[in-house]
């Protein structure tokens, strides 16, 4: 991290307004950090999407200070914590598994800490904003390059919340990890999985995609390399640009054309010859 201008990062389910005020805790108490806002439009409360953003974005930003909030149990016993990575980065954010896959990717947990020292938070601390009120101002003050070990007592992270995906012959299991922008389902699953189900798959294998809940469905769908292979509304399954197996449709919403708003486990099947 350089120490005449540190970076830091923040990804959060605030939305603008609230982002920006976060921003310029940080920026008061670090004027020289360089701040990047990498997302405040993380569906509210769902912590398993804002980890694989972290995940997925993260080796990608200089080393820093990165800030992951999305915190549905701020103001409850749940700890704020403070993570060194073995590249070189901290990780700011609560202790309900946000964290952790992003680390992991970042060369693995070095040590913990929680956030407990008052020296750096706000004077006052709400039971509703602590991005505000501990997140910033920890991020900053590390940023200024404060030790994480001053900060609190260290601990042991809680793992993120996440199934394993279950491969079978002709038959994976995955948890859907969050549906994009776009309405594609980025499932918990790799090519790996993906080919101790089903051997190596050509290009245009077809396979079934099947469902319990919230209610019941299936489709019919091919694995492709792009999104371009199939039909303009036609469903395919793809290996997204961070490693994770995908279900989306061409120039389309998938969540919305086959009904899998809310799907959050998906079994992908061999189709029957026919």
């Amino acid at each position: 991290m350089s120490e005449s201008r540190p970076f830091v990062s923040l990804a959060t389910d605030f939305g603008a307004a609230y982002t920006a005020i976060c921003a310029g805790v940080v920026y008061t108490v670090a004027p020289a950090a360089n701040v990047l806002v990498l997302s405040d439009e993380i569906t509210p409360f769902d912590v398993r999407e804002g980890a694989m953003l972290l995940r997925q974005a993260l080796p990608y930003l200089p080393v820093g200070v990165h800030t992951g909030i999305v915190d549905p149990g701020v103001g409850t016993p749940r700890r704020p914590v403070a993570v060194e990575t073995g590249r070189g980065d901290l990780l700011v954010g609560p202790d309900n598994g946000l964290l952790v896959p992003a680390a992991e990717r970042l060369g693995g947990v070095v040590r913990a800490h929680a956030l407990e020292n008052p020296a750096y938070r706000l004077p006052e601390v709400s039971t509703s904003f602590h991005g505000r009120d501990i997140f910033s101002p920890a991020a900053a003050h590390l940023a200024n390059g404060v030790d994480i070990a001053d900060l609190g007592a260290p601990v042991e992270l809680l793992p993120l919340d996440l199934p394993a995906p279950v491969a079978r012959e002709g038959e994976l299991t995955a948890p859907v990890l969050y549906t994009d922008r776009f309405g594609s389902l980025v499932l918990g699953a790799e090519p790996a999985d993906l080919a101790a189900a089903f051997g190596e798959l050509a290009p245009g294998t077809p396979l079934d995609a099947v469902w319990t809940a919230p209610e019941p469905g299936s489709a019919r769908l091919t694995f492709e390399e792009t999104f371009g292979a199939v039909a303009l509304g036609e469903p395919l399954l793809w290996v997204d640009s961070s490693g994770w197996l995908g279900l989306a449709v061409n120039q389309g919403s998938a969540a919305d054309a086959l009904g899998l708003a809310g799907v959050r486990t998906l079994t992908l099947r061999a189709a029957p010859r026919t």
